[in-house]
């Protein structure tokens, strides 16, 4: 798959997780509103403290640098491979 089509399927992700957050948020007012009418209102999610969310950050660490390592040897041998013309597997 060349470039383009990896930056097209990026945004469209990205595009995708905004569209998802911005129908949470709009809908968040009419689900509390439908919640408290039904009688199943939430019990408020305590904040996380600033440690929570660092561990929860550093636990994600080894996944995203395994994939970005890969990565950059997939695109690195596509790089070689053209450079020597397509020989090289």
């Amino acid at each position: 798959m060349n470039r383009h089509f990896e930056d097209a399927w990026y945004y469209l992700r990205r595009a995708g997780e905004h569209l998802a957050v911005g129908l949470r948020e709009e809908a968040a007012p009419l689900e509390r509103r439908v919640r408290r009418a039904v009688g199943r209102e939430r019990a408020a999610e305590p904040e996380p403290t600033g440690r929570e969310r660092l561990e929860t950050e550093l636990r994600s660490v080894p996944v995203r640098a395994e994939r970005g390592g890969k990565k950059a040897i997939r695109e690195a041998r596509g790089r070689v491979k053209r450079y020597r013309g397509g020989a090289a597997e």
